[in-house]
């Protein structure tokens, strides 16, 4: 049921071509989203609404696990593992459709009326995390809303077209808010580069990109909301990049091990080279930072 209490939504199969999801990770709504009305004034109260889906519904094929509106379950969760995720970003970006399909409703027929928060568990590396993601950033033109939202975040993701020069310039703004916003904190921040598959159309290009995630001191990602392309890994992504933050030394080690353990001699081979070449070199330097700006795996 939706959290307003309203009659229970059909359910579509998504085209989301991921695996099975996980078993489902209840929750009545997110705990920051309380906290957002709580503090938002009375004419902005109604802007923010949780998506969710009966518990009795199928579960889609999808590599998320829903979230359902059931009560929290006490002892079950920790807030350790919650995170808040802000979309930021110019008026048709791709945002909304970003956040749609991680919430899973891109392709519902009332998706226009899902909400503006989505709230769902994915399994990354073998662990579970909940992510709740805020598409909040455009929904009004009150400067305290975009202000909050500025301090509210573990994470950021802040997109641009890549067939719109204008919001790639705003999303480079928008970074120079956030370090103002967070200056003595390390918050993930990703930039996103949506629209790619739009290639007669592109206005910025892959290496513009990666320069301005170097120079800016963020990951950078190319994504397509439209063939559902580096969504998985952009969400996926995140989550590692607020874990290496957030986690000990001797978690992010373990997980860090594991993951060298599944990469090919030939791989490792390289990345050794590229380290001794780049320690001896500030070009090379350069073009391995701007490299590693790709790999949402490393801090």
């Amino acid at each position: 049921m939706t959290l307003n209490g309203g009659a229970q939504r059909e359910r579509r199969r998504g085209s989301t071509p991921f695996p099975a999801p996980q078993p489902l990770h209840r929750r009545s709504m997110p705990v920051d989203e309380r906290d957002l009305r709580a503090a938002l004034p009375a004419e902005l109260s109604g802007l923010v609404r949780c998506t969710s889906y009966s518990p009795g519904e199928p579960l889609r094929q999808s590599w998320a696990s829903d979230s359902s509106d059931s009560v929290i379950s006490s002892g079950s969760d920790s807030d350790s593992s919650l995170y808040k995720v802000i979309l930021l970003g110019e008026h048709g970006v791709g945002k909304t459709s970003l956040a749609r399909i991680f919430g899973g409703v891109e392709d519902c027929a009332d998706a226009e009326e899902a909400g503006n928060t989505y709230d769902r568990s994915i399994i990354v590396d073998g662990e579970e995390a909940s992510l709740v993601v805020f598409d909040i950033w455009e929904q009004d033109d009150s400067q305290w809303l975009q202000n909050h939202c500025m301090k509210m975040g573990d994470a950021y993701i802040i997109v641009y077209s890549v067939t719109d020069k204008v919001s790639f310039e705003k999303a480079s703004e928008l970074r120079i808010q956030l370090r103002r916003a967070r200056q003595t904190e390390d918050i993930p921040i990703i930039l996103v580069g949506n629209k790619s598959d739009l290639v007669r159309s592109r206005e910025v290009s892959v290496d513009e990109g990666r320069a301005c995630a170097v120079v800016f001191d963020c990951k950078f990602i190319e994504t397509s909301a439209a063939l559902h392309h580096n969504v998985k890994d952009l969400f996926e992504g995140i989550v590692r990049q607020i874990r290496l933050r957030k986690d000990s030394k001797e978690d992010n080690a373990r997980r860090m091990a594991n993951t060298k353990r599944r990469e090919s001699i030939g791989k490792k081979a390289k990345r050794f080279l590229g380290r001794i070449v780049a320690k001896n070199n500030k070009k090379m330097a350069f073009k391995a930072k701007s490299k590693s700006c790709h790999d949402l795996s490393v801090l």
